[in-house]
């Protein structure tokens, strides 16, 4: 097996060429196989390369480079083998674009990449770290677009492990951000969070609130929200923030301690178990189908006037966790025990986004609201082999 590889660093993934014509992401401890197509570091056939453009200078660049350059196909996607980055990913296959993945998969899953295969000309994976600013910066090479997803996500994983929170979520976006702006990156799409608006009683969360972060996690997100607009203000990097309210939908973890509530809720009411609810179970979110947040991504990475701005990414629509649980008893046909538990620290009571400003400059609108999204939800849980 012969290496294909640029002076690789300690840690980083690197590619080797087998017979079939098949390559893999190879690292020194991991190897992921059958996952990626025939794409080496050597090089994606366009850069991110404006000089020469009629009015790139920093005044013009950000409107017409989107319409003054040949095509390139290729987006990066960290995280693209977790719960988001996955679906994004298969959608940008399906769309007939190139991608490469990077991800450590500490909580992403091989499984979650399973549609790879008839894609594998037009996928790459690598295993790395975004928190090795030399991993990121060869991932960025020749990329059109970084769909920034990998992160630390759970609030109660934040309370516990502060440190970890900021090196993902603060040094992590921090290197996704110098890495588009040292390899010419047009654009940077990254998840956010309505965390950010904290536990404010005034609803709907509107974009020109005030940030009022009451977790690590809301607080690092934030940071990188800030980092973002300076990187977009300074360097010419446009970038667009995407606050995700309660992503939900297929894939999604429910075993980990810190999974989210419908894919736990589901997990336990098929497997006969108790349902934990914390606090009294009347606090509500604006929980937002997989298919809804994919879609914002796509229209923040292609449409124009878009650079240095933050959408909130949600449905409109507010659920308790104790409507969630009478939703769950009506489709399974049975009464679901219930046990309640204290109040999780950082927890914030109620959101609801305003999603006028993404429907306004993004064209978003979303495509599945929640009931039919927690209908495919219990139906993917169903039929899936574990549970």
């Amino acid at each position: 097996m012969r290496l294909l590889r640029e002076r690789p660093l300690p840690g980083e993934a690197r590619f080797a060429k087998l017979a079939d014509g098949q390559v893999r992401a190879v690292t020194e401890q991991h190897r992921i196989d059958g996952l990626v197509g025939a794409h080496r570091w050597a090089g994606p056939p366009y850069r991110a390369d404006f000089r020469g453009v009629k009015g790139s200078g920093a005044g013009g660049r950000a409107r017409r480079r989107w319409y003054n350059r040949r095509v390139n196909d290729l987006s990066l996607v960290t995280g693209g083998a977790g719960f988001i980055g996955s679906h994004l990913v298969e959608r940008l296959l399906a769309n007939g674009g190139r991608v490469r993945i990077l991800d450590n998969f500490s909580t992403g899953a091989r499984t979650n990449l399973a549609f790879a295969p008839k894609f594998r000309r037009r996928l790459e994976v690598i295993r790395g770290d975004i928190r090795n600013l030399s991993v990121v910066l060869r991932a960025a090479r020749g990329v059109r677009v970084i769909y920034h997803q990998a992160a630390m996500r759970s609030v109660p994983r934040s309370v516990k492990d502060p440190l970890g929170a900021n090196e993902n979520n603060v040094t992590g976006t921090l290197n996704v951000l110098e890495a588009a702006r040292r390899c010419k990156v047009p654009r940077v799409v990254y998840a956010s969070s309505s965390s950010v608006y904290g536990d404010r009683p005034d609803l709907p969360k509107r974009e020109d609130q005030a940030p009022a972060p009451i977790s690590p996690y809301a607080v690092s997100k934030a940071a990188g929200e800030q980092y973002a607009a300076a990187w977009t203000r300074l360097y010419d990097v446009e970038t667009v923030g995407l606050r995700y309210f309660n992503v939900f939908g297929p894939r999604q973890d429910p075993k980990s301690q810190y999974a989210a509530v419908i894919a736990r809720f589901i997990q336990w009411g098929l497997g006969g178990r108790p349902l934990e609810v914390h606090g009294d179970g009347s606090q509500s979110r604006d929980f937002t189908y997989i298919d809804n947040v994919v879609e914002a991504n796509l229209l923040a990475g292609s449409v124009p006037g878009a650079p240095g701005e933050v959408f909130n990414v949600g449905c409109g629509v507010r659920v308790s966790l104790l409507e969630i649980i009478t939703r769950l008893e009506a489709i399974l046909g049975r009464r679901l025990e219930r046990r309640h538990t204290p109040s999780r620290a950082g927890d914030v009571l109620h959101t609801l986004a305003d999603v006028s400003k993404a429907k306004r400059l993004l064209g978003y609108s979303p495509l599945v609201d929640f009931d039919e999204g927690f209908r495919r939800t219990v139906e993917y849980f169903k039929s899936s082999p574990k549970r």
